[in-house]
């Protein structure tokens, strides 16, 4: 914790007021409609604000330090460059540098760190890490990915759909067709936050975790096949990922072989809306979800979902140390 941040907790405490109480974001799930409303705001105002030379800088002297176990190209630039349009700094800290659960504990981790910097980001494998780094730490703490979730790329794809489709997302019909991983329940709790029917395609013995399938039944979010022309029926978007995720990787001959018959490609399309867009989180193994055909087609708003990490994951962080930007956002983006 910062001296600040220890004088205001002592002050509070003093007073006999609660302390103010540490955010983190680390699924859709913690958000309200309203925050999520006034995330994407914020979001889309930061892309505008780029594209104008208008610059924003509410982080100023701020600070991010970045865990990676899992490597990536968009997570990495476009934290790190959003840190540095904000006006703070991002340390890359990559896996043989901590060692995280290995050389020191995730407690220890998040404890030294909450005394040196503002924000913690991680990108990693087992989501139970990235609980205990939030629970310990006493500076907001960011899941740019985990086996489980990866919250940030769900909130750019929103963004990335209302640039498309207008900001009331409740009428889309979505279809996620693949692997029942972190992106097919990200979609279930995007769903159940906003309200539009998903419908999710996936091969026998790779659905969601039960708890993600019990809410996503539960709630009667939509329809789960291992139909994949059933799933996309009249979808105004078809999303999907790669069939062998990092970590998945002794698995892949099989994973092929169990979703040959998922693959994004013009025929499977025909059975979508005529408007219908294809989504994927990238990276892409082309040739197997997807085609080339499609992922580089007209219908493809991958780009704009990759572009969109930066604006998005920027909202996130300045909504974490400055939550009072965000409520300006969306009053803005309303009027």
């Amino acid at each position: 914790m910062s001296a600040t941040a220890a004088q205001r907790r002592r002050s509070a405490e003093g007073q006999g007021e609660a302390p103010p109480r540490k955010r983190d974001f680390l699924d859709m799930s913690s958000l309200s409609e309203a925050e999520l409303n006034g995330l994407l705001a914020l979001a889309a105002r930061f892309k505008a604000e780029l594209r104008s030379g208008i610059e924003h800088p509410y982080l100023r002297g701020k600070t991010l330090a970045m865990i990676f176990q899992k490597p990536s190209l968009r997570t990495r630039i476009t934290f790190e460059t959003g840190m540095a349009q904000l006006g703070g700094h991002a340390i890359y800290l990559a896996p043989n540098d901590i060692g995280i659960g290995e050389r020191e504990s995730a407690k220890d981790v998040a404890r030294n760190l909450s005394r040196w910097v503002d924000l913690i980001m991680i990108r990693t494998f087992s989501h139970e890490t990235c609980l205990e780094l939030a629970r310990e730490a006493s500076v907001p703490v960011i899941n740019a990915l985990t086996d489980r979730l990866h919250p940030c790329q769900l909130l750019a794809d929103l963004q990335a759909l209302q640039e498309h489709f207008g900001r009331d997302l409740r009428k889309l019909r979505i279809a996620f067709i693949g692997d029942g991983f972190n992106m097919a329940q990200s979609w279930i709790e995007a769903a159940a936050l906003i309200g539009f029917e998903l419908r999710l395609g996936i091969p026998r013995g790779y659905e969601p975790e039960k708890s993600f399938l019990d809410r996503f039944r539960r709630e009667e979010l939509g329809l789960l096949t291992h139909d994949p022309i059933e799933a996309v029926k009249n979808a105004d978007v078809v999303y999907t990922d790669t069939w062998t995720s990092m970590g998945q990787e002794k698995e892949a001959a099989q994973r092929r072989r169990d979703f040959r018959n998922f693959q994004v490609n013009d025929a499977l399309l025909a059975h979508a809306a005529r408007h219908a867009l294809v989504m994927h989180c990238l990276p892409a193994h082309r040739g197997e979800e997807i085609t080339d055909d499609v992922l580089d087609g007209p219908r493809s708003i991958v780009l704009d979902e990759a572009e969109n990490r930066l604006h998005a994951q920027k909202a996130v962080m300045t909504w974490l140390l400055r939550p009072e930007i965000l409520g300006q956002a969306e009053l803005t983006h309303a009027s």
